[in-house]
């Protein structure tokens, strides 16, 4: 009998062992749980940072220029819009520019580029940028270049585009105009933005 006894109490105390490192297993994954939520929630916030800095940087981009041309672009021979005169944009290639009334600074007859490049310095890689135009190649083949030939940039409209390299997206041979206009965002005055091509713009009603 006193055997009998020793077993059943060891066996007694086997089960409430057993259950008591269940129990403890059961309370700890809550925990891991609540952790990977924790990262995934941080991680989340990073990534939103970053897409915010991204764009907050292209907006603060100037989109004024000095009003200078490469010395062998030629002026258009018969432009929609004449210097002078005034027209609405209506494309939005930067923040502000959709809908505002330009005035015309020059308009000339070349071929525009839409291009992908990264940036000399740094900055994130820039997909199908509008525009660049055939002068502000480095040594272009004959106009228009064929879609995916690399060539070198010697343009600054945007930070980190001078001497990058890029790929040719698309060519469009048009009449390209530099404006200058009021940004409806905030109304700021941009002056000699380079380029807006002749389909981008409307006449003023």
């Amino acid at each position: 009998m006193k055997k009998n006894y020793l077993i059943l109490g060891l066996l007694a105390i086997l089960t409430i062992g057993v259950l008591a490192a269940c129990g403890g297993n059961e309370e700890s994954t809550p925990n891991n749980n609540s952790n990977s939520e924790m990262e995934t929630s941080e991680n989340n916030e990073n990534a939103n940072n970053d897409d915010s800095n991204e764009s907050s940087n292209h907006d603060e981009m100037d989109p004024s220029s000095s009003g200078e041309v490469p010395d062998e672009l030629e002026d258009a021979e018969s432009p929609k819009y004449e210097e002078g005169s005034k027209a609405i944009i209506e494309t939005d290639h930067m923040a502000g520019m959709k809908g505002a009334e330009a005035t015309i600074d020059g308009a000339y007859d070349t071929t525009a580029y839409t291009v992908s490049y990264t940036p000399t310095d740094g900055g994130e890689p820039v997909e199908d940028h509008k525009w660049v135009i055939h002068e502000e190649l480095e040594n272009p083949d004959e106009a228009p270049l064929e879609p995916g030939t690399e060539v070198t940039m010697n343009a600054s409209h945007m930070e980190g585009m001078d001497g990058a390299t890029a790929e040719i997206d698309g060519a469009n041979e048009t009449v390209v105009y530099m404006v200058s206009y009021t940004s409806t965002d905030d109304n700021e005055e941009v002056s000699n933005h380079k380029w807006v091509t002749e389909d981008e713009l409307s006449p003023v009603e």
